[in-house]
């Protein structure tokens, strides 16, 4: 008789679909930078197969986001990270945001990261 996914299985593998779907990557896509098979990956977002602690790590540098940030949050800051994860959706929903969203992490110097995110800030509309 196959076992159902236990509660935290299924729910780290749909924050690794959601984050995969809002990088606009296809599951074929992510078991390629893995080295894994499009159907190990459908098994991980699926909960059908528990995600090991090495591959939890590979998946969330893939998918550039912390490892903690595949499973739910502990504290009360839980509305903080919706709303963060709500921005994220937003931005990636575009190629354009998607790219940013890809390359952001990848550049090195802080000053440069802190003088884009000043510039964003600047063109971005008043809320």
């Amino acid at each position: 008789m196959p076992r159902s996914p236990a509660a935290i299985d299924a729910l780290v593998g749909h924050r690794i679909a959601e984050r995969r779907a809002a990088m606009g990557l296809s599951q074929t896509a992510l078991s390629q930078r893995l080295g894994v098979s499009p159907q190990q990956v459908q098994n991980y977002e699926s909960g059908a197969n528990r995600v090991s602690a090495s591959r939890l790590n590979d998946i969330a540098v893939a998918l550039g986001v912390a490892p903690g940030a595949l499973f739910p949050a502990l504290s009360s800051g839980e509305a903080s990270e919706s709303d963060d994860l709500s921005r994220l959706r937003i931005m990636t929903a575009t190629p354009e945001g998607r790219v940013v969203a890809a390359a952001f992490p990848l550049i090195r110097d802080r000053n440069l990261r802190q003088a884009l995110a000043r510039i964003t800030e600047a063109l971005a509309p008043a809320s």
